[in-house]
């Protein structure tokens, strides 16, 4: 039978081996002032944008890797909505995405506000608003009652991937955790955040949403330490990019002892990548901006400006006028006059032979 790390004698004395991860720390300090150093350069709104951009991307993501898929449009809403951001045009979000969008918000906007149990059970009733993880009634902002396994199988097959502390342990153990979070301490800030990440998903404190709630505190402690309260890279959709890794990982360091040097390797090459990767998102800024300044003067409606940047953002498949028309709630008559009025000023290129088949791209 499995020995847990929570099992073990003092097993939060987390310790490493220095020479092993010292130089890919470095990597991905110089890779975050790096990036900082980039975004400084945009300005004030290409900074808002790629900052509404990257949490998007974390909000979507970070559901996704639990397999609830939200819907990228309601989380540009409600984000932009509560950052002050321009959202003229953009569909209402449900009280579910408003939930998890407060709680990353909170998280990576407040990271000089301590960490408690009851902002804690604000974050997990954010996530739950209506009691319910699915069909299943859940004990929504409390610590769990039960028993926690992660298993995978049928039935008959089951096998335990993890075990979690017995619920009569978890108040001890958040407090433990809390106080230590919340502490000056000589660990490295992208360490801390590291650490933080696994020592939450080990306790695994609520009925759902552990994950998320741990995602959470990531960027949090990253947000402390890269000095910014916005968000330029998202870890969460690199985890989401790696995620066999990360489920295998995990479950390796929690049948380990407290020597935590594989996961700490693991989550700084993930960190990595998710700051390389957040090029993209900083280059799809500046090639919207340049877009609109180059284009802004030839718009006619709001419709076009809507559709225009469906297209930069997240579209699916090919633009035909029946699918203009559907979103933006016009006859397909209308629709086509808008598309052919953008093709004539060559904001639009029409493509295919005709019929059924013709569609069309946005020339940026």
């Amino acid at each position: 039978m499995a020995v847990y790390i929570h099992e073990r004698y003092n097993w939060t004395d987390f310790h490493w081996e220095d020479e092993k991860i010292l130089s890919l720390l470095s990597d991905v300090r110089n890779l975050q002032g790096k990036l900082i150093g980039k975004v400084e350069l945009l300005g004030f709104e290409l900074k808002d944008e790629a900052n509404l951009e990257t949490l998007i991307q974390d909000v979507v993501q970070s559901s996704e890797i639990e397999g609830e898929i939200l819907n990228p449009e309601q989380v540009r809403s409600s984000i932009a909505t509560r950052l002050g951001l321009d959202n003229s045009g953009l569909v209402n979000a449900d009280r579910h995405v408003d939930g998890v969008v407060e709680m990353m918000l909170d998280a990576t906007q407040n990271t000089d506000k301590k960490l408690s149990i009851q902002r804690l059970y604000d974050w997990h009733g954010a996530l739950f608003p209506t009691g319910r993880s699915g069909l299943h009634k859940i004990d929504v902002a409390q610590w769990r009652a039960g028993d926690m396994q992660v298993v995978s199988g049928g039935m008959g097959r089951e096998m335990v991937h993890f075990e979690a502390p017995k619920a009569e342990r978890l108040s001890q153990e958040m407090n433990k955790l809390i106080g230590w979070f919340n502490m000056d301490s000589t660990v490295d800030p992208v360490l801390k955040a590291c650490i933080v990440h696994l020592w939450f998903v080990t306790i695994h404190p609520f009925d759902d949403g552990n994950g998320r709630i741990a995602r959470a505190l990531t960027d949090m402690q990253l947000s402390k330490a890269d000095g910014v309260n916005q968000r330029f890279y998202s870890m969460s959709a690199q985890i989401k990019q790696e995620r066999k890794g990360y489920y295998a990982v995990l479950e390796k360091t929690q049948k380990g002892d407290s020597d935590i040097t594989t996961w700490i390797v693991w989550f700084l090459n993930c960190l990595k990548q998710a700051i390389i990767a957040s090029n993209a998102i900083i280059d799809k800024v500046v090639r919207k901006h340049h877009f609109w300044m180059h284009n802004a003067s030839k718009i006619g409606n709001d419709r076009q400006r809507i559709m225009l940047n469906k297209l930069m953002d997240n579209f699916e498949g090919n633009l035909t006028s029946s699918k203009w028309a559907k979103v933006t709630k016009v006859s397909t008559d209308t629709a086509l006059r808008d598309i052919t009025d953008l093709v004539s000023k060559d904001v639009l290129s029409k493509k295919d032979s005709g019929g059924r088949s013709t569609h069309y791209e946005l020339n940026w």
